[in-house]
């Protein structure tokens, strides 16, 4: 719990003092993560609570996912996700910490013309580092290349594509994503999202989402999202909302 309540002080010197950078820019509450990195030598959270139903049977819950961030320079930021669940399938409930994954960052192109903006981002998940009923057999590594373009000043389309290990198996699940990204006003932004997910050797399931950001100062944001899935395979639906902050 402290760790919490030293979140929550953080917030308050967040909503009272901005710095003078660039507004904050979060890989949260979309699917697609951004390519923007952390700014050298700041220190950016990233979290959200979700309430999603799988499907008649079935509950998932996270309360909350972290993403802990770093700035080593301009071009690598270091990262940490921490993710507790909550579950409920018919009356079994259970919850703990899943796997710990830690990761980075790295610019590996800016826009210019049709090249996008561009990073990659690679994660591991450590088996051990989870609650005793959330432990993985193995390390689980994920990575995804992150784009972005720019269509004008308001408007943004942006996409991912990478693959995903569970920690139990060796076959992959391929992942994309496509957002366009509208600029509402300075504060309010908005997105519509089009994603899924493709194991080796299982049907592909695909979902729709969009939300809302809003920017209490640049160092600070708020954010609110929901998404329904597409095909049978895919969760029925979720609500998300959570915030991000940087010092």
């Amino acid at each position: 719990m402290k760790i919490y309540f030293t979140i929550l002080a953080l917030l308050i010197v967040q909503l009272i003092t901005a710095q003078n950078t660039e507004p904050i820019q979060a890989d949260r509450p979309d699917q697609t993560e951004t390519p923007a990195l952390v700014p050298k030598g700041m220190f950016q959270v990233e979290a959200g609570f979700t309430f999603q139903k799988n499907d008649e049977l079935s509950n998932t819950n996270t309360l909350p996912t972290v993403l802990w961030k770093y700035g080593v320079n301009d071009n690598f930021e270091l990262r940490l996700i921490t993710e507790y669940v909550y579950e409920k399938v018919l009356d079994e409930k259970q919850d703990g910490l899943l796997p710990v994954y830690v990761g980075f960052k790295a610019k590996l192109a800016e826009e210019k013309g049709i090249v996008p903006k561009t990073s990659i981002i690679a994660h591991i998940g450590l088996p051990s580092a989870a609650s005793a009923n959330y432990k993985n057999e193995f390390y689980a590594p994920e990575f995804r290349f992150v784009m972005q373009h720019t269509l004008s000043e308001k408007m943004s389309l942006s996409y991912n594509l990478g693959a995903e290990w569970d920690g139990f198996s060796a076959e992959p699940t391929f992942l994309y994503t496509l957002t366009t990204g509208y600029s509402i006003s300075e504060k309010l932004g908005s997105y519509i999202e089009l994603f899924g997910f493709a194991p080796q050797n299982n049907k592909a399931n695909h979902s729709f989402d969009g939300g809302i950001t809003y920017l209490i100062n640049n160092n600070f944001m708020l954010d609110l999202s929901s998404g329904i899935g597409i095909t049978d395979n895919a969760p029925d639906h979720y609500v998300a909302l959570g915030f991000s902050f940087r010092i």
